[in-house]
């Protein structure tokens, strides 16, 4: 997976899988620009990874951002806030609106936004999550966003042909997404308690999948799911 000669750019790119995968990608030789909304998060991230960074609000892209980012060859989308899991009895309507705000209509202007600059032969990758096939109690929101990204993938696969566009559908990945405490740590037993890969993924276990989807010339509308069998379990 050379990716020398190419650009990369990581929506979310300065923690967890989307840093994780940013590095990666430099590790291979790629040209990479991450883009995340903390100023300091930015050039913390960029200096560590000997990437460009920039600052903007990713659940409003601001319109002039990819003429400043320029032609480029993949757009990765891994922004998210840490989700909050609420029954539908007692949610917050307007903040689980605002959850859809960042991970799913982000990506979308993300993607619109985009398309000027990205190069002939690219690729989008964006990123779903195993709950919306295998949702629990809570998990309303997070499971739909799940699935209306896998749908867009879909969409946007076709519409946007031969421009290359996949998801990548991680399972419980240790990462600062989920944050941090007795709870979560809780969370991360049970879960490598019950795949059969006996352990919760790694970011950089999710990131050689999406590396896999912007080299992998013959694959487009694909969401591939890298979560130690929990789908099975």
């Amino acid at each position: 997976m050379n990716m020398t000669k190419q650009r990369v750019v990581v929506l979310g790119g300065t923690s967890g899988i989307g840093y994780a995968t940013a590095e990666a990608a430099v590790e291979r030789g790629a040209e990479v620009v991450v883009v995340s909304r903390d100023e300091q998060r930015v050039r913390d991230a960029a200096g560590r990874l000997g990437a460009t960074g920039l600052a903007a609000d990713l659940g409003a892209p601001p319109a002039g951002l990819f003429d400043e980012i320029g032609p480029f060859d993949h757009l990765v989308y891994t922004a998210g806030e840490q989700l909050s899991l609420t029954p539908v009895a007692t949610m917050d309507v307007e903040r689980a609106r605002a959850f859809f705000e960042l991970r799913y209509f982000g990506a979308l202007a993300a993607v619109r936004a985009a398309l000027p600059q990205l190069r002939a032969g690219g690729s989008i990758t964006l990123t779903t999550g195993t709950a919306s096939d295998r949702p629990t109690p809570g998990w309303a929101v997070a499971s739909s966003i799940c699935g209306a990204i896998e749908s867009l993938t879909r969409a946007l696969a076709v519409e946007l042909a031969p421009i290359r566009v996949n998801a990548v559908q991680p399972g419980v990945t240790r990462s600062p997404m989920w944050g941090t405490g007795e709870d979560v740590e809780q969370l991360y037993a049970e879960t490598a308690a019950a795949v059969p890969l006996g352990r919760v993924g790694t970011v950089a276990d999710v990131a050689d999948a999406y590396l896999y989807l912007l080299s992998q010339p013959f694959t487009t509308g694909t969401v591939l799911t890298v979560d130690g069998g929990a789908l099975l379990a």
